[in-house]
């Protein structure tokens, strides 16, 4: 799986940030200091940089203008949520840029965007006898495949791209059904019974008393 350095200064936000990563498979290393980011990328070569804006030693953006992190993608993370601070991160070459304070679900997914645009991501899972291809919509159980519906699959890939994660039902909507859903909740549930039939994970989908469900997944 990609490994993602995080450049932040603040060790809370760091190791909480590296927990999330660690849960869904990524390998996270942690640096709390621009000059040592710099320092470090002369001995390793991360697949993504997660990079505070304001840090000590050399701030983001600086490093940004000295081209530190040529073709590793960038993600800023940052409280700084001026238009004005956005434009000028993605003008410097930043891939992404997310404003503090954020939900682990929303990082995730611009990693998983920005990693599979550079090609760096797993794109296929592996659970017992049933095997996701993600990028070709596909799933097999025991090497025969699966019909699911586009919203199954959708829900699917959330469940994956956010494994050991638990969600609640209405962040499951969000992500899946889109922001503009004003559907029952209930829909969930009955989305989530088809895929734990359909792809034998009864025991991979775990209901989340009074929340909503999380697939573990063994990384």
């Amino acid at each position: 799986m990609a490994k993602i350095l995080i450049v932040e200064d603040d060790q809370a936000i760091s190791d909480l940030i590296s927990m999330n990563l660690k849960l869904v498979g990524y390998e996270p290393i942690q640096i709390y200091d621009g000059k040592e980011a710099k320092s470090a990328l002369e001995s390793f070569r991360p697949d993504l940089i997660l990079l505070d804006v304001m840090i000590l030693g050399i701030d983001g953006f600086t490093l940004l203008e000295q081209k530190t992190f040529t073709d590793i993608p960038v993600i800023l993370v940052t409280a700084k949520n001026m238009v004005s601070d956005k434009v000028n991160g993605l003008k410097l070459g930043a891939d992404d840029y997310i404003v503090k304070p954020f939900e682990a679900v929303e990082l995730l997914a611009r990693i998983e965007a920005v990693l599979r645009r550079t090609r760096k991501t797993e794109r296929t899972f592996t659970i017992q006898d049933t095997v996701i291809y993600l990028e070709e919509r596909i799933a097999t159980v025991k090497g025969e495949p699966v019909d699911l519906t586009n919203r199954e699959f959708d829900l699917l890939t959330v469940l994956l791209t956010n494994c050991n994660l638990a969600l609640s039902r209405e962040k499951l909507l969000e992500l899946a059904w889109g922001y503009d859903y004003h559907g029952d909740t209930r829909t969930v549930d009955v989305h989530i019974t088809k895929l734990r039939k359909k792809l034998h994970l009864e025991n991979a989908i775990k209901t989340i008393y009074k929340l909503g469900y999380r697939l573990e997944l063994k990384k």
